[in-house]
C-alpha cells in the first residue's frame, strides 16, 4: 500500500518541482544533488518500519505554549510509547498504544494505575510513523527546500486529514546529508505554527520488544 502511496506521490511531487516555492525561505529543489537527496529520503521514508527518538514536542495556543521533553518509540504499523522526562512536574507520564487500545500511567508512581484513554490528533500527529502514513496517502504533499545555517534540508508537506479546526498540514525536515529527521511542524488552516517537534536523537529501523507496548 505504501510503495503505490509513493507512485501517487512521485506524479504529483514533479508538478511542484516545475512550479517552485520561494515562500517563508523555502524553494523548489534545483541542482542534481538536491534531487538525488529527495530521493534518498524518500525512500528512506518508506522503508522506515520503526524508530526510537529524544524529542522536545511544544504545544502552541493564542494564549502561551507548554513544552515537553519526550522519549518516543513507535512503528508503523501503529504502536507507539512516548514517555514524558521534562519538565519535572509531569516528568514520568507514559502513554501507550498497543494499536488497538490506549493507555497513560505515570512510571515514577509504585503501584501505578493505567488510564484508558481515547486517541486524539494532538497526540498521534507528532510521531514521525503518523506523517509518513500522511504523506504517502495523501493527495496534497509537495516538497521544498530550505537553505539553513546547518545546512541544507529537504522539507516535505503534506495534509492532516480528518478537518482538525487547528492542525491542517504538517512540515518535516530531513537533513540532505545524514537523511535525519530535524524537525516536524503542524500548522492550522491559517498558516501558524501548532505543534513544533525537534529531534535531538533519531534511530531509524530499531528491534522494538512487543512489551514496551504491553498495556
Amino acid at each position: 500500500m505504501y510503495k503505490k502511496g509513493l507512485a501517487v506521490c512521485a506524479l504529483l511531487l514533479v508538478l511542484v518541482f516545475a512550479a517552485g516555492c520561494g515562500e517563508g525561505g523555502l524553494r523548489g529543489p534545483g541542482s542534481a544533488e538536491e534531487l538525488s537527496a529527495f530521493e534518498k529520503i524518500q525512500r528512506m521514508l518508506v522503508e522506515l518500519h520503526s524508530y526510537r527518538a529524544i524529542a522536545t514536542v511544544e504545544y502552541r495556543a493564542n494564549k502561551g505554549s507548554n513544552t515537553y521533553e519526550t522519549v518516543q518509540h513507535a512503528r508503523i504499523t501503529g504502536e507507539y510509547r512516548v514517555e514524558v522526562t521534562g519538565p519535572e512536574h509531569v516528568a514520568g507520564s507514559v502513554t501507550v498504544n498497543d494499536g488497538r487500545n490506549i493507555v497513560q500511567f505515570n512510571a515514577r508512581v509504585e503501584g501505578r494505575i493505567a488510564v484508558p484513554v481515547e486517541e486524539t490528533p494532538e497526540r498521534s500527529e507528532i510521531f514521525l510513523t503518523t506523517f509518513i502514513r500522511n504523506y504517502l496517502q495523501s493527495n496534497e504533499v509537495s516538497v521544498m527546500v530550505a537553505d539553513m545555517d546547518e545546512g541544507v534540508r529537504t522539507v516535505l508537506e503534506a495534509a492532516v486529514p480528518g478537518n482538525h479546526p487547528y492542525l491542517a498540514t504538517a512540515r518535516l525536515w530531513v537533513d540532505n546529508q545524514s537523511l535525519q529527521p530535524v524537525k516536524l511542524i503542524i500548522f492550522d488552516p491559517d498558516g501558524a505554527e501548532r505543534i513544533i517537534i525537534t529531534y535531538h536523537a533519531f534511530e531509524m529501523n530499531v528491534v522494538l520488544d512487543d512489551a514496551l507496548f504491553s498495556l
